[in-house]
């Protein structure tokens, strides 16, 4: 089965400017700046609603691989979904 989730051409400061409710909206753009600031990476949509930062190719011992960003974010109607800085060697103060 292929991987759903990959890069796709859309710009993710589009996709940003359409999230409700506003807040979630705002807190996403600010998230996309310091993002791109830390990794030093342009943001990219990835799917139609996660927004990423590099990327790596991983493969699992059964076999199953793919390539995924390496920081992003999802902004949902009740949250922000963080993904992959808990890996990071310096997560700790960054999410601070």
């Amino acid at each position: 089965m292929p991987n759903a989730t990959v890069p796709t051409d859309q710009d993710p400061r589009d996709f940003l400017a359409q999230v409700e409710p506003e807040r979630r909206r705002l807190e996403g753009e600010r998230l996309l700046g310091l993002m791109e600031e830390t990794t030093g990476q342009p943001a990219v949509m990835w799917g139609a609603s996660l927004v990423g930062f590099g990327s790596y190719t991983y493969r699992y011992a059964s076999g199953h691989g793919g390539t995924i960003f390496r920081v992003g974010f999802a902004p949902r109607k009740t949250a922000i979904t963080l993904y992959g800085l808990k890996d990071h060697t310096d997560a700790g103060p960054r999410l601070a």
